[in-house]
């Protein structure tokens, strides 16, 4: 029998993390020969490949030769970058920079990812063309990854995106998830931030932006450069605490809204709101509400399970 193999060959890396899960899924689902790599959780799923060693980075690209390669393996909270600032630019930056040296030699269309967080937050909503002006660390070395990706390999899309929820392995994966169980827990009133303009994103949709965006590149070579991809629904963590606990039919009135800035930890942005635009009008794009998505998410994480089957079953 002859088995029909795709011809698409798409890498991903941190195929193991809460976004590489879903654009895995999301490529291999839609007739797209898919290899994800990972590093401490690769095994026996993914590749192993560790993005610091150029050697590994060079034998598995030139082994698969994919055509695309979506670059999701980051240090991505703010908090971790500015105690570890060596590793993370190490990890953000210069493995970022090596990957698409590689990729433009197999002539692979790299999409990397990156984050509102390069933006400070002041004059919202932001398009591609405004300038970047990162408030912490973290935003610093994902705008110092995309200028490095950009020179190396000027067949690259820099996918900016905010915070991701989806379907967890743990609750701590995402910062939209970890409030579950603050949310749960009612018999303790819980202090949620009430300060910063946030726009909770399901890893679905932006794996659903980066599929669409590698077909649409494959029929079109001018599809390139910066593009940012966002849910569109404007709600600090104290709101998005209250949708969750209405979601599972929950009390909210524990939760209290904190409306000063935060003092501890990295800096934030205010509102880093992303226009979507662009990649609208190119016919891509797709949002899932946050309360369906939400409640799919955290679903599994429902400590009192028994009289709300009948809500949603």
């Amino acid at each position: 029998e002859d088995v029909d193999i795709p011809s698409r060959r798409v890498l991903i890396t941190g195929a193991t993390g809460l976004l590489g899960r879903a654009v895995f899924k999301e490529f291999s689902e839609n007739n797209w020969n898919t290899v994800g790599c990972g590093y401490r959780r690769a095994q026996p799923r993914f590749e192993h490949v560790n993005l610091l060693d150029s050697i590994a980075v060079h034998d598995i690209i030139h082994d698969f030769q994919p055509h695309v390669i979506v670059h999701c393996a980051a240090e991505r909270r703010p908090d971790v970058v500015e105690g570890q600032p060596d590793a993370a630019s190490q990890l953000n930056v210069a493995a970022s920079a090596n990957l698409a040296k590689e990729a433009a030699g197999v002539r692979a269309f790299l999409i990397y990812i990156s984050t509102d967080y390069v933006f400070d937050g002041t004059s919202p909503p932001y398009k591609e063309t405004d300038v970047p002006n990162p408030l912490n660390l973290y935003g610093k070395t994902k705008l110092e990854g995309e200028k490095a990706v950009l020179e190396n390999n000027e067949d690259t899309a820099v996918l900016r995106i905010p915070v991701l929820y989806g379907e967890v392995e743990r609750l701590e994966e995402s910062a939209v998830t970890v409030m579950f169980d603050k949310v749960q827990f009612s018999n303790k009133s819980a202090n949620m931030d009430h300060w910063q303009q946030r726009f909770p994103t399901n890893v679905k949709d932006v794996a659903a932006v980066c599929r669409q965006l590698a077909e649409k590149r494959m029929l079109d070579p001018s599809i390139k450069g910066t593009f940012h991809w966002s849910g569109n629904e404007q709600m600090t963590k104290y709101e998005m605490a209250c949708a969750i606990a209405d979601a599972f039919n929950l009390p909210s009135s524990h939760l209290r809204p904190i409306t000063d800035s935060p003092v501890v930890g990295a800096l934030r942005p205010k509102n880093a709101q992303l226009d979507c635009s662009k990649l609208e009008m190119l016919g891509i794009g797709q949002r899932t509400p946050f309360r369906a998505g939400i409640r799919e998410s955290l679903w599994p994480f429902l400590v009192d399970k028994r009289w709300r089957q009948t809500v949603f079953h």
